[in-house]
């Protein structure tokens, strides 16, 4: 029995929802970028978002957000990411950070809103800074 509850509470603590104490959301969100793992940033995602890679924007499912951002990654290869300033309003947060991939350096802006009681990602937006 303990062992089932401490899987529930394992498994709660890795999920994207929303939580009171502090929890900040763009820790598991940032791991990802940084790994260039498509798969699971886009647990993040919601069912529709707006994703920006180098001026082209798209409106895109949560499918294809994911395959637009494994071709990015494929490009090009992170190396490191950090979020450097991070706000919120009411029921959204935003994260402005450094993505170094592919020698190149490029400016991540994301933006997560809270929907039942879950933090997605409602717009990612990534621009060649060097």
């Amino acid at each position: 029995m303990l062992k089932i509850f401490l899987a529930s509470v394992a498994l709660l603590c890795a999920s994207p929802i929303a939580r009171s104490d502090g929890y900040d959301v763009f820790v598991p969100i940032a791991k990802y970028i940084g790994q260039g793992d498509a798969d699971k940033l886009s647990a993040w995602f919601a069912d529709n978002l707006e994703i920006s890679i180098m001026s082209t924007t798209n409106d895109s499912s949560k499918n294809q957000a994911k395959q637009i951002l494994k071709s990015f990654f494929s490009n090009y290869t992170p190396r490191s990411f950090e979020i450097s300033h991070t706000a919120s309003r009411s029921n959204s947060k935003y994260a402005l950070g450094y993505l170094t991939a592919g020698g190149e350096v490029f400016m991540v802006t994301i933006f997560v809103s809270n929907s039942k009681n879950e933090f997605k990602i409602q717009q990612l937006k990534i621009d060649r800074i060097r």
